[in-house]
């Protein structure tokens, strides 16, 4: 079974192309679904029916897991069991009835606008490392990318006159975002002033670390957590991505454009976005209607 496995993570890397980082999530599931199997005295994946799968689903709920979690785990198991059965593994798919829970959405976190100028202003502009932790954020908010994104990004992705720059993003899938003025004359500041003091080594990649080396998404995470002491509330990269969404539609982007920005291979993923946009709009309107306002307006 262990080999099997192994053939899997090998599919997922050379085929599939996926992250180091999903291709772990998806082994470290299966092998917790192997000890499940261990406990009932099932050493073969050809004997797991749906039955069994319920019963492990029912493991996970026992073990408070959330819905988003359980989910999870049933994404690489219906990704392993379809790779079982196409190359022959086992007969039957037990996964092909077996649904996702029904997940309660929860609206993004975002920055006020205010918020963001603080926190892109924290970082000082007199040290190679503040240079790049100033456009690290500014990248953040100014594109939308996921941090997984961002530090894969290589000089030769840019594209300098028109404020493009290509990425590599879920699936393998190739798109471009776009940056403005003040992120440009970042990049540029970066590039004459920071990174060829920190980078010596020949490597394409734009960001990277004291050593010159590719930036690591732990090393953002750090950076971003370095500097969001300065407002009220925590800050990731991907408070940053929900920022840059909900302010494009406050601002009157249409939808369709913002999740070609943001990569999403389907609308309904963007959608939750219109949610934080109207919540805003009923804000503005309870509070500044004479007749929405509280009180006696007999």
């Amino acid at each position: 079974m262990r080999e099997t496995i192994k053939n899997f993570v090998g599919y997922l890397e050379n085929e599939k192309h996926y992250s180091n980082n999903t291709i772990m999530a998806y082994q470290n599931n299966i092998e917790d679904f192997m000890s499940f199997l261990k406990k009932i005295n099932i050493n073969n994946f050809n004997k797991v029916d749906y039955l069994i799968v319920r019963s492990y689903l029912k493991s996970l709920y026992d073990r408070n897991f959330s819905k988003k979690t359980i989910s999870r785990y049933i994404s690489s198991l219906r990704s392993f069991y379809k790779y079982l059965f196409i190359h022959n593994y086992v007969k039957e798919n037990p996964m092909l009835l077996i649904s996702n829970p029904k997940v309660d959405k929860k609206l993004p976190r975002f920055l006020s606008i205010n918020d963001v100028e603080t926190l892109l202003k924290q970082p000082t502009l007199n040290s190679p490392l503040g240079i790049r932790d100033a456009l690290i954020l500014e990248l953040l908010y100014a594109t939308g990318l996921r941090v997984s994104e961002l530090v894969n990004i290589k000089i030769s992705d840019i594209n300098f006159s028109t404020k493009q720059i290509k990425v590599l993003g879920k699936g393998n899938k190739e798109r471009y975002v776009l940056y403005g003025h003040i992120c440009s004359n970042l990049i540029q500041n970066y590039l004459d002033n920071s990174r060829n003091l920190l980078c010596q080594n020949e490597n394409d990649y734009l960001l990277v670390n004291q050593h010159g080396n590719p930036i690591t998404t732990r090393s953002i995470r750090n950076i971003i957590n370095k500097y969001d002491k300065t407002i009220k509330t925590h800050v990731s990269p991907h408070t940053l991505r929900h920022t840059f969404a909900t302010h494009m539609l406050n601002e009157g982007a249409d939808l369709k454009s913002v999740q070609e920005l943001l990569g999403h291979e389907n609308l309904s993923t963007t959608q939750i976005y219109t949610h934080v946009s109207n919540e805003r709009l009923r804000s503005v309107y309870l509070n500044n209607h004479p007749r929405a306002k509280g009180g006696n307006n007999g």
